[in-house]
C-alpha cells in the first residue's frame, strides 16, 4: 500500500509530471530511456501516474551494452509487462557487429562509451524527437548543467552553451529537422528524494540496490563484480563481501560499495550520511576530470 507523500516530495512529484505532460504534448515521438536503474524506474512510474488512466503514451527504450547484470535485465522485463509498456531494445554488440563501433581493449576496456553510437542510431532510426531519461543535477557536475528540455543537434550533440531559458516553468521543445530534444523531469530531485520517493510509493527495484554477498575485485579503489566480462590481473584482489550498488550500469565499471543496507529504510539512513558521491564508484567517470561532459557532448545520456 502506498503511504501518503510528505515534505517536499509532492512538489517534484507534480513538477516532473508536468514535464512528463508537457512531453506527451510537445512531441510526437518521445521515448523514455530506460536502464533498469532506480530513477529510470521512477520516471517510469511518473510517467504511469501523469496519464492515469491511460497507458503510458511513449515505449520505453532501454541500450543494453551486452554487459548488463542479469539481475537487472530480469527486473526489466517484468516491470516493462506490468507496467503495460512497450520495450524497445537496442544491443551494443549489434553497432559492434556492424562495424560502427569497435570494441575496447585493455584493462578499463569498457562498453559504456560505445552506448552513444547505439542510442544516437536508434533515435534515427526510430525518427525519435525526444528522449525522456533519469538524469539528476545532483549526480555529477556535466549533468548540473542540465537543462530540463536540453536541445540536441542534428547530430546528436550537446552544447551546453546553447541551450534555451526555461523561465516560469515554461519549456520550448521547438526544433529544426533532424534535432532532438534529451527531458530530465528528475532534474531537482536528488539521490535521497529518489529513495524516499521510493519508500513512500514502495516502488519495486532490482535486488542489486540491496545488500547481499558477492564477490568482487577491487581495482584502483573500485569494488567490481566478478563477472566474465572482467579480465582478472594478477595483482587484482578477489574476495567475497556483502555489498549493494547506488547505481546499476555496464558491470565492468560500476563499482558496488560495501554495505548492510537491506531494506529501504536501511538505505535512505546510509545515503543521508554518506559523503562520496553517488557516481563515485563508476569506472568509467574516472577516465579524466571531463569525462562525462565529454561524453554527453558526443550525445550520451
Amino acid at each position: 500500500m502506498n503511504r501518503s507523500l510528505s515534505g517536499h516530495l509532492p512538489l517534484l512529484e507534480s513538477e516532473a509530471v508536468y514535464v512528463l505532460r508537457e512531453v506527451a504534448a510537445q512531441f510526437e515521438r518521445p521515448v523514455l530511456l530506460f536502464s533498469g536503474g532506480k530513477d529510470s524506474i521512477v520516471v517510469a512510474w511518473l510517467a504511469r501516474k501523469a496519464f492515469a488512466p491511460g497507458p503510458v503514451p511513449f515505449p520505453l527504450l532501454h541500450i543494453d551494452t551486452g554487459h548488463n547484470f542479469p539481475e537487472t535485465l530480469d527486473f526489466r522485463d517484468r516491470f516493462a509487462s506490468q507496467m503495460h509498456c512497450t520495450l524497445v531494445v537496442r544491443r551494443v554488440q549489434d553497432s559492434i557487429d556492424q562495424g560502427r563501433v569497435q570494441e575496447e581493449t585493455g584493462l578499463s576496456a569498457s562498453r559504456n562509451v560505445l552506448q552513444t553510437t547505439t542510442l544516437l542510431d536508434a533515435i534515427r532510426e526510430l525518427n525519435l524527437d525526444a528522449a525522456v531519461g533519469g538524469a539528476r543535477r545532483d549526480e555529477e557536475k556535466a549533468r548540473a548543467k542540465e537543462r530540463i528540455f536540453s536541445h540536441r543537434d542534428a547530430f546528436g550533440q550537446w552544447d551546453p552553451r546553447n541551450q534555451r531559458p526555461e523561465l516560469w516553468n515554461l519549456y520550448n521543445g521547438r526544433r529544426n529537422p533532424g534535432e532532438h530534444f534529451r527531458v530530465f523531469p528528475l532534474s531537482n530531485w536528488t539521490e535521497l528524494d529518489i529513495w524516499q520517493y521510493i519508500d513512500a510509493e514502495d516502488i519495486p527495484l532490482p535486488t542489486l540496490y540491496f545488500a547481499h554477498r558477492r564477490e568482487v575485485v577491487a581495482r584502483a579503489g573500485v569494488l567490481l563484480a566478478r563477472t566474465d566480462h572482467i579480465r582478472l590481473q594478477p595483482d587484482d584482489s578477489v574476495s567475497v563481501r556483502t555489498v549493494r550498488f547506488r547505481t546499476v550500469g555496464d558491470a565492468t565499471c560500476t563499482g558496488a560499495v560495501e554495505s548492510g543496507a537491506a531494506t529501504v529504510a536501511d538505505i535512505i539512513r546510509e545515503t543521508a550520511a554518506a559523503r562520496l558521491a553517488e557516481r563515485g564508484g563508476r569506472a568509467d567517470d574516472q577516465r579524466s576530470d571531463t569525462a562525462m561532459e565529454d561524453r554527453k557532448r558526443q550525445g550520451y545520456f
